[in-house]
């Protein structure tokens, strides 16, 4: 299984820190939010490589970053050098597809988030559905939601259909940036770029996907901290202060 880490944005609610330095390598406690994520994801013993999607501004330091890891790391430069100019979530998953030629069951996660539970939890319950899953989570706050994607499910989890950022969301299951793709799955997202797909937030194809396939949604066991700006990464730090796992 390879594990695609979404990398590509740009941070600018989080100036001056993120202004010449790529949010996911921010320090919490004694580790970079990247190190927090991958420690945990390869204690499954599933994934064989970690690729970073980054922009050309921050592809250096992901690359000094991954020369210290044990781990196979592979940095991908979309070649992007501004905020306008990004390609979009869905966009930068096929270009490090389309350049690494992969063929491959998949993970794929947002570089900059913090969770307090482990994901290979969700790898396990994927892989026994044999089908591409997402997270979900119950979001009271209605104008988060309407920021957000949002899923509806059925009894056994199917996700019967999901929207990015709709006005009127239809449900308060909110989907989080973790995706399990199959193989196959992974090779239709040429596919549903073509068809018309939204391509800036990475749910977008999942929208898409599950309108032809099944797609499953397992309920989130834990808390997730997106750090946005520099408020949100005070938090964080400050919750995980002498954590040193």
């Amino acid at each position: 299984m390879k594990c695609l880490i979404l990398a590509a944005g740009y941070a600018t609610r989080l100036y001056p820190l993120t202004e010449n330095f790529p949010k996911p390598l921010l320090l919490i406690e004694n580790k970079t939010i990247l190190d927090w994520l991958i420690d945990d994801i390869n204690t499954c013993g599933e994934v064989d490589e970690y690729i970073v999607i980054s922009n050309h501004k921050y592809a250096t330091h992901f690359k000094k970053w991954a020369e210290k890891k044990q781990y196979k790391i592979t940095v991908v430069d979309d070649g992007t050098t501004n905020n306008e100019t990004r390609l979009g979530a869905v966009n930068d998953i096929q270009f490090a597809i389309k350049k690494l030629s992969l063929v491959s069951d998949m993970l794929v996660i947002a570089g900059d988030n913090v969770l307090d539970f482990s994901l290979t939890k969700f790898i396990d319950y994927s892989k026994k559905k044999k089908s591409s899953c997402i997270m979900r989570y119950y979001e009271p706050n209605d104008e988060k939601l309407k920021k957000c994607g949002v899923v509806t499910v059925d009894q056994n989890d199917l996700v019967l259909g999901m929207t990015e950022k709709s006005p009127e969301p239809a449900t308060h299951w909110c989907c989080p940036p973790f995706y399990y793709y199959t193989k196959e799955d992974s090779l239709r997202i040429a596919d549903g770029i073509a068809a018309g797909c939204e391509t800036d937030a990475p749910g977008s194809y999942i929208a898409w996907l599950c309108g032809i396939t099944k797609v499953y949604a397992m309920e989130m066991p834990g808390n997730r901290y997106d750090i946005g700006d520099i408020k949100s990464y005070e938090q964080v730090q400050k919750k995980y202060k002498g954590i040193t796992k």
